[in-house]
């Protein structure tokens, strides 16, 4: 006979069957019981210096672990991650909210208790419009099966879920009887029989194809199979600036990202002149398509994702990527001689010079610098445009919301990416305004014996913004950021002018394994990286009302 289980018991321990180790948060006092439950359960609780910070770090984690959680109070500490939340369903991060709320005993005849906002489920009607299951745990009798059917469809579709959690419920006897849930939805058969029919005859036709790697290969975890493909045809491969590290990057059918024209033109001419592109798990986002400099032929391209798929114009609703992608592993297709005509490789040797450091040997340092057991993290602006040509070479190792491009995220992502990852150590590459969202969180990684290594690009400003439309609304305070690991009483800051001071920084942080480092480079406002130029010009023309 199984024993009777309290409401936050069976919570906890349904996170941790789905292999949670962690769950980021604030506390207050709307969640206070439940965090005692945490604390004494086998679950980590990482307390972070603010909201926002734990919903980017459980965001990381999630990225790479499979499921991230946070746990934050009502309203103030709800609303603060709606954010957080927003890009986790954007680029579909799987990710738990759970956030404490009023008690159901507090609540008769409506009182204006302290952190609500008119009414008592305005949060929770918030939150569903950015997750993908959303559940009040007021009754308690199906509380279980709420849980279970939430968690399964964050894992499902690989998106945020929310559970708002009454303080007075919490320790409530939960006595359902757990359901099966519902299958997963399949392809229809006919569908994809003849989806696939057309690809491979289409594929048999092309002298020119290429594969692009979206991003749902990673969050379903379809990596292997999709090598497997590449192997199979001899087929040269690409990722977008989203999906960039899904795949290996010193692989002999890596062409690049493709990011149109904001990306490499060695890049762009492969997939654009490819007469049959096959994109499998790819976003079309803005960014994704180098705001919208890209010029793919929709006549000569097929395209899967779990959304569905289509081939040039014909729409296929029912068939899906997973079904897809193992339906091709099965066809007989042709075996093709191609090698990719990759750049040739970087030096492997950085002379470092007494000379102002600038971006583009910032980057040809990082770019030799970069190891297996290094996972990098960048923040939107200069840091994530420069790092997507960089060679990532071990999957899944590059953080950055490349479409969603929230700013603040990469420092509180670095504990989530440690702490999911022990053996990766976290390189983060973020610029100064994006430091002064977040920053604080470098606190929380030395509470908590973790490592990252902080790269600030500080260049005095809004570096991304300032070629598109400049002004005093740019600028920003100026911080010596190599001195905040006096503030915070552990890790080590340096202050980089010059290629030489880099190089020693670089190579005194990596020495250091036991707190963060913090290197603040000095940078030319008006210097810049190739691809956020073409970025910027884009952007620019787009902001005038250009053309």
């Amino acid at each position: 006979m199984k024993q009777p289980t309290t409401v936050s018991e069976y919570l906890i321990r349904r996170l941790a069957d789905y292999g949670v180790e962690h769950v980021f948060g604030v506390p207050g006092d709307y969640v206070l019981q439940f965090y005692q439950q945490l604390e004494n359960s086998p679950l980590k609780v990482v307390n972070t210096c603010d909201e926002q910070g734990a919903g980017f770090a459980a965001d990381a984690y999630a990225r790479l672990r499979g499921l991230g959680v946070v746990c934050v109070t009502y309203c103030v500490g709800g609303l603060k991650i709606a954010n957080t939340t927003a890009q986790a369903f954007a680029e579909k991060s799987p990710l738990v909210v759970i956030s404490g709320a009023p008690g159901l005993n507090e609540r008769h005849q409506n009182p204006l208790l302290h952190h609500k906002v008119r009414d008592f489920d305005t949060q929770l009607n918030i939150f569903r419009h950015l997750t993908v299951a959303a559940t009040d745990l007021i009754d308690v009798e199906n509380a279980c099966c709420e849980i279970d059917r939430v968690l399964a469809a964050a894992v499902r579709h690989k998106r945020p879920v929310y559970i708002e959690l009454p303080r007075d419920l919490t320790g409530t006897v939960c006595s359902c009887t757990r359901n099966p849930l519902p299958p997963a939805t399949g392809s229809d058969p006919d569908a994809l029989r003849e989806a696939l029919a057309e690809t491979v005859q289409r594929l048999g036709q092309a002298r020119h194809p290429v594969l692009v790697a979206g991003i749902e290969i990673q969050r379903f975890g379809l990596q292997k199979p999709f090598m497997q493909l590449v192997e199979a045809t001899g087929i040269p491969f690409a990722t977008t600036p989203l999906s960039k590290s899904t795949l290996s990057e010193d692989h002999p059918l890596f062409v690049g990202v493709y990011e149109g024209a904001v990306g490499k033109e060695q890049v762009r001419q492969v997939v654009e002149q490819s007469d049959c592109l096959v994109m499998l798990g790819a976003f079309m986002t803005d960014v994704n398509l180098g705001i919208f400099t890209a010029d793919l032929d929709q006549a000569l391209t097929v395209s899967s994702s779990s959304d569905g798929s289509s081939i040039a114009f014909h729409q296929y609703s029912k068939v899906f990527l997973v079904d897809f992608l193992s339906g091709l592993l099965a066809q007989d297709l042709p075996q093709r001689a191609l090698t990719a005509d990759q750049p040739s490789p970087a030096s492997s040797v950085f002379e470092a010079q007494a000379k102002p450091i600038t971006i583009a040997r910032l980057f040809e340092y990082l770019e030799i610098f970069i190891d297996r057991h290094i996972v990098l993290l960048a923040d939107p602006g200069e840091a994530m445009f420069a790092a997507a040509d960089l060679t990532i070479r071990h999957p899944a190792a590059f953080l950055s919301p490349a479409y969603y491009t929230s700013m603040g995220f990469a420092v509180p992502g670095a504990i989530g990416a440690q702490l999911a990852r022990p053996d990766l150590r976290p390189l983060v590459l973020v610029g100064d305004g994006a430091f002064q969202m977040t920053g604080m969180e470098i606190s929380t990684a030395a509470r908590f014996g973790l490592s990252p290594i902080v790269v600030v690009l500080n260049n005095n400003g809004y570096g991304t913004e300032r070629p598109m439309t400049d002004g005093g609304f740019n600028d920003i305070p100026a911080w010596d950021y190599h001195r905040l690991p006096e503030v915070v009483g552990a890790g080590q800051g340096f202050e980089v002018y010059t290629e030489q001071d880099f190089d020693q920084a670089l190579k005194a942080a990596m020495e250091r394994t036991d707190a963060p480092s913090i290197i603040d480079v000095h940078l030319d406002p008006d210097d810049h990286s190739p691809a956020l130029k073409r970025l910027t010009d884009a952007l620019g023309a787009k902001v005038r009302g250009e053309k």
